[in-house]
């Protein structure tokens, strides 16, 4: 512990990059992915980080994929991909409500 906190001494904080969802939360409701960030920490801490690259490398990628939603996107893509396709062969008619269009009915 350094003698002199010049962090809060200046009233900043250079470690809230680092924990973005444990932060305070309007309303006091929980951010949508403090679970997945609060076991990261649980399984890094005090380990150090080399150790925690290799042995929480499951918690860190679910906190990833919650926070950036990368591996639901992609396969989001594949299947409209697959849709097109089945649409483009024939083998798939979209329903009338998804043609955009006005609805017939009122």
């Amino acid at each position: 512990m350094p003698i002199i906190d010049l962090q809060k001494r200046l009233g900043i904080n250079l470690d809230n990059w680092l924990l973005l969802q444990s932060g305070d939360q309007p309303y006091k409701m929980p951010a949508r992915c403090h679970a997945f960030e609060k076991e990261w920490v649980e399984c890094s801490h005090g380990i150090g980080a080399t150790r925690a690259k290799k042995e929480c490398l499951v918690e860190f990628e679910d906190f990833y994929e919650c926070m950036h939603r990368q591996k639901t996107h992609a396969r989001l893509f594949a299947i409209r991909e697959q849709r097109d396709k089945m649409v483009k062969e024939g083998t798939y008619a979209p329903p009338p409500c998804h043609s955009g269009k006005a609805d017939q009915a009122p």
